[in-house]
């Protein structure tokens, strides 16, 4: 990992699937970690022992209050957020509750705490829709085909009115598809960690449509070396993290069954409502501006997650 100047930091969504790696990079580089997550789409399985625990919702103010109240933190991480495109589609108000109105409680208490930076976790792939260019880049237009994506580009906005009001520094880093271990295979996550649990239990994965939607597919190491460089980052801005390049939804299958020795075929079922095409993010800024790079490949990183999915079965 990148070295880091020691921090305070407070991780919302800290024992989530890419908040607990961030918890573990930012302790073992020793900063002073606490995770607020409600543990409603995590366990503290994977939470660092070192880290403080807060078992907070971002919708529960006076619970976000305490949290910042003890921790102080310099550097706010605001990582929990609603992930699901479908579910956001089925219901929209319940998604923008979590990604809109818990963001603005996290803005207020970092305001109220002096919180000199944020670091928000934000989508790519939900927010730009069919993308008129490929690579995506950040200037490419907005266009969410999810309330999901609506709700992220939502929170973007309120971040970025709310630090430059409140001379808060901002980083919002826009991810691919992020994989890799400690993904759940349940709910609608990660097709990678889907496909490796299915396959490995000798079962035949759904892949909904035709199999050659296209995504970026961005390794959770990678993401968190983003989060870091993200802190240590000057000025505001916002930044692609992907890999440039992208791959169907057939070649992540192909992969994992290789890796797994499988010869069972994919089930096929409808296209789901909501889901973009294809769709890979250009990351040059990224590379310019935080010293940033991919550095894990996409068959490398099945390989570790297989492999870490493979130990999870014992």
């Amino acid at each position: 990992y990148v070295e880091v100047v020691l921090m305070k930091t407070l991780v919302t969504g800290g024992a989530g699937f890419i908040g607990s790696h961030l918890v573990n990079a930012l302790i073992s580089s020793g900063n002073e970690v606490t995770v607020v997550d409600d543990l409603s789409a995590s366990s503290t399985k994977y939470l660092d022992p070192k880290a403080k625990f807060s078992e907070t919702d971002i919708l529960d103010v006076a619970g976000l209050n305490q949290s910042f109240q003890e921790s102080l933190p310099d550097v706010v991480f605001h990582l929990a957020a609603h992930a699901s495109v479908s579910e956001s589609v089925k219901h929209p108000e319940y998604d923008a509750n979590i990604n809109v109105l818990g963001t603005l409680n996290v803005l207020e208490q970092c305001k109220l705490f002096g919180v000199s930076r944020i670091v928000f976790s934000s989508t790519g792939g939900a927010l730009y829709g069919e993308p008129t260019y490929l690579p995506a880049d950040e200037d490419h237009p907005i266009h969410p085909l999810s309330p999901y994506g609506a709700s992220k580009f939502a929170a973007e906005i309120f971040i970025e009115s709310i630090c430059e009001l409140n001379s808060i520094s901002y980083t919002i880093l826009r991810y691919g598809n992020v994989y890799g271990p400690r993904q759940s295979p349940y709910g609608e996550a990660g097709v990678v960690a889907i496909f490796a649990n299915a396959l490995i239990n000798g079962e035949s994965p759904v892949i909904y449509g035709d199999g050659k939607h296209q995504r970026d597919y961005v390794y959770v190491e990678d993401v968190v070396n983003a989060n870091l460089l993200a802190m240590e980052s000057p000025g505001n801005g916002k930044f692609n993290i992907g890999t440039n390049l992208s791959t169907s939804v057939r070649q992540i299958f192909d992969l994992i069954a290789s890796e797994i020795n499988s010869d069972l075929p994919p089930r096929y079922d409808d296209e789901r409502a909501g889901d973009v095409r294809k769709i890979y993010l250009n990351c040059d800024k990224a590379f310019q501006e935080l010293n940033w790079n991919p550095q894990v490949a996409i068959h490398n990183g099945i390989k570790s997650t297989v492999e870490w999915m493979r130990t999870q079965q014992r």
